[in-house]
């Protein structure tokens, strides 16, 4: 059985309910009740598992965060309020001035902003590198080194990296590794391939209908003997080690960060994308079908198409061997000029043009003149935008109505 057959069984089977109300329970109030003075000071102190408040936890997100640690196989996971405050609760539960990222491959506007500007201001340098430079990020690890980051795929540059190679590099030296999954939940499993944290924008492909921004953080279970997480480098996390066991990332997480900072998420979001991640193996499986046949037919209409399942792409071997459930889907069309994309996209009749990815419906976006508007020249170089760049999602249309669609689009 393939990922995406077993997961439609236990997603759907895990987010309805056997007695009662089939669909999920939502609870949407800000402060919970403890009844007693005794069960608050149990609530607050952890003995006592019951809501707090709705910052630091809600039933219904509870609900999510059980699913999702489940298909990633993690020991828990923590809901966010979007995938930029997935991110940042990840990164800051573990971060304080002096540190250092690596950061690998190719990025979203989003997250290089907040790794290049944001986190600078607070004295926390991140480093970037292509995802083939192997030897350089290695090189490049120091005591200061807390984290190395990557995208499962490099949006939009569509390069592929080798987690496997990197979480050894990450192991050999004792540092955390994150991996953004957003593009490929279900594809890819990055903590069976050895990344200690997953974040994910479930806005995209998990809701897969642009009804609810949230984001997730799933964490690996802490080892019971030796553990990079024990050692010198992440100290500021032992109180929570001898404290909490295997699950001392998550505690960590949402005293050091969620309880701090908010991005939180809310019942009702955490409803509405437990409602579409029952059907993400059946939408992802047509999904990274579609966009091979779609990617591998604009290519031979002369198309200059950037996605690894073609033979030309650098990473076609590692798609092959690595990503046997696709990864994703996005893929990009490089137009030439800004002009050319933009007539391409103002005549489709299928692309909705929005900055969102993974929904059920073909999207598209000129990069170039949007999310990274504002880089400079050498930076849109290194993250592989160039003039005429489109970003292609696609949905849940037939690849013949997308490929018919795209090439009378191109002739205008």
């Amino acid at each position: 059985m393939n990922r995406f057959e077993e997961f439609i069984t236990r997603i759907v089977q895990q987010v309805g309910k056997k007695e009662g109300a089939i669909s999920p329970i939502m609870v949407n109030s800000a402060s919970f009740g403890y009844g007693n003075s005794e069960t608050g000071e149990g609530i607050f102190e952890g003995s006592v598992k019951k809501p707090l408040y709705a910052r630091v936890g809600n039933p219904t997100s509870a609900h999510l965060e059980q699913i999702l640690a489940s298909m990633d196989g993690g020991i828990g996971a923590v809901a966010a309020s979007s995938g930029m405050g997935a991110i940042a609760m990840a990164t800051l539960s573990l971060l304080r001035a002096g540190d250092e990222i690596i950061s690998i491959g190719g990025l979203f506007g989003g997250t290089y902003s907040y790794f290049s500007e944001t986190l600078s201001r607070f004295g926390i340098t991140t480093h970037f590198f292509d995802v083939d430079a192997l030897d350089a990020i290695e090189e490049a690890i120091n005591t200061a080194t807390k984290i190395l980051f990557l995208e499962s795929v490099g949006n939009p540059n569509m390069r592929l990296p080798d987690i496997k190679k990197i979480a050894d590099i990450a192991k050999a030296h004792g540092v955390v590794l994150m991996v953004d999954n957003t593009i490929t939940p279900l594809s890819v499993v990055p903590i069976a391939l050895g990344a200690d944290i997953v974040v994910y924008s479930t806005t995209k492909i998990i809701t897969g209908n642009a009804s609810s921004l949230g984001g997730a953080v799933i964490f690996r279970a802490i080892s019971e003997g030796e553990d990079k997480l024990k050692g010198d480098r992440y100290r500021d996390i032992h109180p929570f080690i001898n404290k909490m066991g295997a699950t001392a990332l998550i505690a960590n997480a949402k005293k050091r960060a969620l309880r701090d900072f908010g991005m939180s998420a809310n019942g009702f979001g955490s409803y509405l994308t437990m409602l579409g991640l029952e059907t993400l193996p059946l939408r992802m499986d047509r999904i990274v079908t579609t966009v091979e046949t779609v990617a591998k037919g604009l290519s031979e209409r002369g198309f200059d198409v950037s996605h690894p399942c073609l033979p030309h792409h650098p990473h076609h071997e590692r798609y092959l061997n690595q990503f046997s459930n696709g990864c994703g889907t996005i893929f990009t069309i490089d137009l030439g000029t800004k002009e050319r994309a933009f007539e391409f996209l103002n005549h489709s009749k299928l692309i909705t043009i929005t900055a969102n990815i993974g929904d059920s419906r073909t999207l598209g976006l000129h990069m170039a003149s949007t999310i990274y508007r504002d880089f400079d020249e050498e930076t849109k170089e290194f993250l592989g935008i160039t003039p005429g760049l489109i970003r292609i999602s696609i949905g849940l249309e037939s690849a013949e109505a997308i490929l018919d669609d795209f090439t009378n689009a191109a002739k205008i």
